[in-house]
């Protein structure tokens, strides 16, 4: 193909639009919003079981810190799991169905974007520490380890989930999964990144924090948008999660209090 002629309307348009994915063998699976809805009652259901096992720990130091370890991931990888099982189950897997890659134009893409997305964020919490006080701004991960030393093994595999396995599970289950069951409705691709960031926001279910949420959202999802592909949004958003993780990492040594 020839390329437009110099002056044509067309070539900025087409500069400023997020390219479609290069390869997409359509929505064959059969699964939609209804297994999201799956997924999220999951992660809803074992968070509720083990709230109710925190009531029963005793306390002891060490049990508190297991049930801080416990309670923080194993939500999160069961709804992961679950997403996986569904796509193997009910669709062509993972790496069809969520469009689950992990190459160069991925980590380009997602460190550009998670930079960005890192500047943002870390004006947007210094604007709402500044409106709404600093223990309401606070993530309840921060609430929870503060003043709660832990061991350096415990509180490293509590950083490396923060910032590199959360963020994978995360995206797997929201620019992953709910993302292609509202593709699959053939809904535009800028719906479908409003309402991903939307509910990635509401769903953490902290409502005092769901506007930050939102910012931190954007250029997450918008890695996802313009790669078309999954891998960009990890990267995204483990970039935008290492400057919380490491904050959790102080808190959890007592290095500095939340």
């Amino acid at each position: 193909m020839a390329p437009p002629p110099p002056g044509d309307p067309t070539a900025a348009t087409a500069a400023e639009s997020p390219p479609e994915p290069a390869t997409d063998p359509g929505r064959d699976h059969k699964w939609g919003f209804g297994a999201f809805l799956f997924v999220f009652a999951v992660f809803v259901l074992s968070a509720v079981v083990i709230n109710a096992l925190i009531g029963l720990a005793g306390p002891d130091s060490t049990d508190s810190i297991a049930v801080i370890l416990v309670g923080t991931m194993v939500p999160t990888a069961l709804a992961t799991l679950a997403t996986l099982l569904v796509t193997r189950i009910r669709g062509n897997g993972p790496k069809i169905d969520l469009r689950w890659s992990y190459n160069r134009d991925d980590l380009r893409v997602g460190l550009k974007f998670g930079l960005i997305g890192l500047v943002c964020t870390t004006v947007a919490a210094a604007i709402w520490t500044r409106v709404v006080g600093e223990q309401d701004a606070t993530s309840s991960l921060g609430r929870l380890v503060d003043n709660q030393t832990m061991p350096v093994a415990a509180a490293i595999t509590l950083f490396l989930y923060v910032w590199l396995i959360g963020p994978l599970f995360e995206e797997i289950i929201y620019r992953g999964l709910l993302w292609g069951a509202l593709e699959r409705l053939q809904w535009g691709r800028w719906a479908v990144f409003a309402l991903t960031t939307a509910i990635f926001a509401v769903s953490h279910l902290e409502p005092l924090r769901t506007s930050l949420l939102l910012v931190i959202g954007v250029p997450i999802g918008l890695a996802r948008l313009y790669s078309g592909r999954l891998g960009a949004s990890i990267v995204a958003h483990q970039v935008n999660n290492f400057t919380p993780a490491l904050a959790v990492l102080l808190i959890s040594l007592g290095v500095m209090h939340s």
